[in-house]
């Protein structure tokens, strides 16, 4: 065994406890930490398989952008967990029911999973050779090419789940003044405003 492999094996722990760990965490700031702790062990598996410019881009965008956006907005949020974890206790039997129904399908799909004798010489066929083309313009080739509509599909999935989130979360409150813009463009300024009269040495 040689030293990339028993590197491949110690991020793949890593990476497989984490993401567990992320799972079954009691604290929501625990589990931000195990998750960005994932994405950095998921960009070694990155580097080991020489797609440095995928491991970069995993450790800026996920680790310094998302994961601690999580952070920041889990910390800051006034939210009572005790009360969450109350009303999830309730969903335990019917999760326990979903995850039991995936273990079946999973195991279904293993039991019958049969390697081709053609997908290693189609793994290889869908990109360059790495001599030839640089991994960056490769996956770009790949991604704004080849596959340019799948992109644009998964970005418009990710705008309405983002819509949609929004759409969850908001709450309107009544003690919390909101700016009406059409209130203000059409405000007639005789009703709006009031000419006072005040005379010499005395106020309004």
């Amino acid at each position: 065994m040689s030293v990339a492999d028993i590197i491949f094996y110690v991020f793949a722990v890593v990476v497989v406890s984490a993401g567990f760990m992320t799972v079954i965490s009691r604290n929501p700031v625990h589990s931000v930490l195990w998750l960005i702790l994932a994405f950095l062990s998921s960009a070694g598996l990155f580097v080991l398989l020489g797609a440095e410019f995928v491991a970069m881009l995993l450790v800026i965008v996920y680790v310094g952008a998302v994961a601690v956006l999580f952070l920041f907005v889990v910390m800051m949020l006034d939210i009572d967990f005790a009360e969450l974890r109350a009303q999830m206790a309730r969903y335990i039997p019917i999760a326990g029911l979903i995850g039991v129904v995936i273990l079946m399908q999973l195991g279904m799909v293993f039991g019958n999973w049969h390697v081709a004798e053609t997908a290693e010489a189609a793994r290889a066929a869908v990109t360059p050779a790495v001599d030839e083309v640089h991994n960056t313009a490769a996956l770009g080739q790949l991604i704004y090419d080849d596959y340019i509509y799948l992109f644009q599909a998964a970005g418009l999935i990710l705008l309405v789940a983002m819509i949609g989130a929004i759409v969850l979360t908001l709450r309107h409150r009544t003690d919390v003044k909101r700016q009406d813009i059409l209130a203000q463009i059409y405000r007639d300024p005789a009703t709006a405003m009031e000419l006072k009269d005040v005379k010499p040495g005395q106020g309004l």
